[in-house]
């Protein structure tokens, strides 16, 4: 796979541990005593991209609107990385075309 490859695919899975961890703190609104999960992103070594890891929030509460916030930042990043993917793709297809 492709370096550019790889780090769309580390920025999808992100996107989707973020989406994830979100959805869970909706899930568990009403519950008492409940501490949101945070997703924290780290550059990865090479070939490069994200590593994300869930932790807890140090205080119990979730607000609504910060998770619905999340929800739309992990769409955007989703659509982000499947672009490079695309253009990945289109510029390897022009490559193997001009070799052609």
């Amino acid at each position: 796979m492709s370096t550019i490859a790889a780090i769309a695919q580390s920025g999808l899975q992100a996107a989707q541990q973020r989406l994830s961890s979100s959805a869970h703190n909706v899930a568990n609104l009403n519950t008492p005593g409940f501490r949101r999960q945070d997703v924290e992103l780290q550059a990865a070594p090479s070939p490069g991209g994200v590593r994300a890891q869930v932790a807890q929030a140090p205080q119990p509460g979730v607000a609504l609107e910060a998770e619905a916030v999340e929800q739309m930042a992990a769409g955007y990043a989703f659509k982000a990385n499947v672009l490079v993917l695309r253009v990945a793709q289109d510029m390897a297809g022009t490559l193997l075309d001009e070799h052609a």
